[in-house]
């Protein structure tokens, strides 16, 4: 049975990429942990270590109180050997929990990279299992931005702000604590003149989250507008619209930083009120305080302490304040990864995946339908069947659907209706692994690599030696055209193969395919775009690539067409007519006529 969700009816296939935007900040951070498992391991001992850490900071104010209550203001005059005892325990206590604090910075770096280093390996391996529909949608440099800029957010704030607010955590117990032994009404009156601020935190950290969510789309459409001109930097000179070009990018500039900005001042507003409660509960503590101790109720070292305890207590809440920004950029940044990994992948492989037998496949098409998602129907009940062994030329107006054949015969799409067979056997129920073995499209533009020509040949069959790409440009015979190169084998490419034609581009793209000697070859016209003499070129490695085995090449140029031992003829979705050449050219009136006269009046033109 197949697994695949792109089904008929499904509609997974054309849905974009989400944002998880429903989960409240504590669902994200668990779902945030849950695909990062090394964040979680060894954390109560991280934790256990930062609590203990912090009672560095309030080793000092018990000192300050012990000092002068035992030492300077002893009833029988100071101590001096009690003041210097204190003083060496202190420092002692201080360099012990300063060690505990270095070990917690360690875990935390090393957990918080492991597991970051996971989340970006899951977001990049998800991109590339999503469908060729549902990338389409995205622009590519927003996909980019969700597992490198939005984790690198979860970084900054797992590794510094996260291990404040850890510690932040531990001092508020510890401070609380020691508040009560002190003094439990000077405690109370602290906690009384907070929890209006808790409350408040509450409303800001909404308020707060939605803000930088927004930043970090601005962030992801700034980069996808950067990314785009790099890419396109050829066609925006030969257009002469750098200007127009350059609006667009600082459009999405100002619209990031306004949005920053904003984010901001909400993240102030909560940060001023912390700074705000934390000077009124000091003021209203001494007076208290100052109180008691005329009362006898307290001692003056006590108080020295509660004060330092009291500073100890509203630095961790003015932390949370200052630190809910660096939160909840991180989680609108989790909140991004987590919508690309869980948005489902249409075209799955099969858990019990067939394996394809070798040899020359048989292709079946059997009441085919297809339809974009959200758009009118591209394939009408398709039937064709295509022999083992036969090269097939398939062709049709622009936008008839002949590319959409090729996509759901290597399954970069599933069919919304009927079924794609090879060999028999469904394509939904082939492994990926052996139907990538068996079965390689060559595209009309072949992508190359920022490598070697060696490298780029080896690319689909990693355990092919120097000799065996020698020996496919010799059986291809193109090694004149190696010859010539700088280096031979060894010359660069460069980006995207930009430092060869788009001839010399196809003729790689050809010699990969054949190093890897698939039973089904797929081929969007490799010809359309180049001169005459690299299309004899070509169409010579192209008749060595194909021999042996079925071949289906969607044809642009009809000179494919007529050597093809099989014409397939679409037409707005429907096979209308499939034969070889010589029989269908005969009626001038069919669709395959008037497209072969066509084609051979703007031959004669030339």
């Amino acid at each position: 049975m197949s697994t695949a969700v792109g089904t008929p009816g499904s509609t997974a296939a054309g849905e974009r990429v989400g944002t998880a935007g429903e989960l409240t900040t504590w669902q994200t951070l668990k779902r945030g942990f849950e695909l990062s498992p090394e964040l979680r391991r060894g954390l109560l001992v991280t934790i256990a270590l930062a609590i203990f850490s912090t009672t560095g900071r309030v080793l000092v104010p018990i000192a300050v109180q012990q000092t002068l209550d035992r030492g300077i203001l002893a009833p029988g005059g100071p101590q001096t050997g009690t003041v210097k005892t204190l003083m060496v325990l202190t420092v002692l206590g201080v360099a012990v929990t300063g060690l505990a604090s270095y070990a917690v910075n360690l875990r935390l770096f090393r957990s918080s990279e492991s597991g970051l280093a996971t989340l970006r390996v899951k977001g990049f391996r998800h991109i590339h299992d999503l469908s060729m529909l549902t990338q389409n949608a995205e622009r590519r440099g927003a996909l980019v931005s969700r597992v490198t800029s939005d984790v690198d957010q979860i970084s900054q704030f797992v590794q510094f702000s996260g291990l404040m607010l850890l510690m932040a955590v531990g001092q508020l117990l510890i401070a609380s604590v020691l508040m009560l032994v002190y003094s439990p009404l000077l405690a109370a009156v602290v906690w009384i003149c907070f929890i209006p601020m808790f409350i408040v935190l509450r409303y800001f950290q909404g308020v707060v989250g939605r803000a930088y969510t927004v930043v970090r789309e601005r962030v992801a459409d700034m980069l996808a507008a950067i990314s785009e001109s790099v890419v396109g930097a050829a066609t925006i000179r030969a257009y002469g619209v750098q200007d127009r070009t350059a609006e667009r990018i600082d459009v999405t500039v100002e619209k990031h930083r306004k949005a920053s900005i904003l984010a901001q001042i909400k993240a102030v507003g909560a940060f001023s009120t912390g700074q705000f409660v934390a000077g009124v509960t000091t003021v209203v503590v001494l007076v208290i305080g100052a109180q008691q101790a005329a009362a006898g109720n307290i001692t003056l070292g006590e108080l020295v302490a509660f004060l330092f305890i009291v500073n100890l207590f509203t630095q961790p809440v003015q932390m949370a304040t200052e630190n809910l920004n660096e939160l909840q950029n991180a989680v609108a940044g989790w909140r991004r990864v987590i919508g690309l990994i869980d948005t489902p992948v249409a075209v799955v492989d099969p858990p019990e995946g067939r394996e394809m037998p070798s040899g020359s496949v048989t292709v079946d098409f059997e009441k085919v339908k297809f339809a974009y998602p959200g758009g009118a129907p591209v394939l009408h009940d398709v039937d064709l069947h295509i022999p083992a062994g036969a090269r097939v030329a398939v062709v049709g107006e622009t936008g008839s659907g002949k590319t959409t054949i090729a996509k759901l015969v290597t399954r970069l799409m599933d069919p919304t209706g009927g079924s794609v067979k090879l060999d028999g056997i469904d394509l939904r129920d082939i492994s990926f692994r052996s139907l990538r073995e068996h079965v390689v499209l060559v595209p009309q533009e072949g992508f190359l690599f920022d490598a070697t020509l060696l490298d780029n040949v080896r690319f689909g069959l990693q355990t092919a030696t120097r000799a065996d790409v020698e020996q496919a440009f010799t059986n291809m015979n193109l090694t004149d055209w190696i010859a010539g190169l700088p280096r031979g084998l060894d010359t660069r490419v460069g980006q995207r193969g930009e430092s060869l034609s788009a001839g010399e581009r196809q003729l790689v793209a050809l010699a990969r395919a054949y190093l890897v000697d698939p039973d089904l070859l797929l081929l969007d016209e490799a010809t359309s775009a180049v001169d005459p003499g690299t299309e004899v070129r070509i169409q010579r490695a192209l008749d060595q690539v194909t021999a042996g085995r079925t071949s289906i090449a969607i044809a642009h140029r009809l000179s494919t067409a007529e050597s093809a031992d099989m014409v397939v003829v679409v037409d707005a979705g429907h096979i209308v007519a499939v034969g070889p050449h010589r029989d269908l050219v005969r009626d001038p009136d069919s669709v395959y006529g008037r497209l072969h006269a066509s084609w051979a009046a703007q031959q004669s033109g030339h």
